[in-house]
């Protein structure tokens, strides 16, 4: 028990000290993002999702001068075109994106410029549209890995610009449908370009 409380406590000096070294700890970022999907291949069946662009908001927190936490929500809508022994079928899908990170922040000596790393997971959640869909095809949600990098661009105090590259792997979703089954992980290369706040 006397363990548990020093340890508490030792994490709540700790938390205190951190938070007292950042001056603006909280940011919300705003990307337009591009979404490049690698095709994928098993067997005699194949999927391959159309290039599209989309919108993804964040908000992160920094605990201190390297470690900081990321929590991210995205959206965009393409169409996944599967092709097998039977015959090609395409569904479009509305793509919802949620995900969390933990960030580690690079220290440069160059002002204004503040590169991060950052790795995590989350879901993709994949939901048919009314065009290009096929009967039986349901919302599908996929855990999914995330990592990547980027760079802010301090222009004031509190705001700037932010380029980042997220990567995200996750099995091939196939919409509760059997025929559309591919047991393998894709690929999705995310880059994107925004504006930040910090507060």
């Amino acid at each position: 028990m006397k363990r548990s409380i020093v340890s508490i406590a030792a994490l709540l000096v700790f938390a205190t000290t951190a938070m007292a070294q950042v001056e603006q700890p909280s940011q919300i970022t705003v990307q337009g993002i591009g979404l490049l999907t690698k095709d994928t291949t098993l067997d005699s069946s194949s999927q391959h999702s159309t290039k599209s662009g989309g919108l993804l908001v964040g908000y992160s927190y920094q605990f201190n001068s390297w470690a900081g936490v990321e929590g991210n929500y995205g959206y965009t809508r393409n169409t996944e075109n599967y092709f097998g022994p039977i015959g090609g079928s395409s569904i479009q899908a509305d793509i919802h994106e949620v995900t969390g990170s933990f960030v580690a922040h690079i220290p440069v000596h160059a002002a204004r410029v503040r590169p991060y790393l950052l790795a995590g997971a989350g879901a993709l959640v994949f939901d048919p549209t009314d065009n290009f869909t096929i009967n039986g095809a349901a919302r599908q949600t996929k855990a999914a890995f995330v990592y990547g990098g980027g760079v802010n661009f301090d222009l004031t105090h509190n705001f700037g610009v932010r380029a980042e590259y997220r990567g995200l792997a996750y099995k091939v979703p196939d919409f509760t449908l059997n025929s559309l089954h591919i047991d393998k992980l894709t690929h999705l290369a995310q880059p994107s370009v925004g504006f930040f706040f910090r507060f």
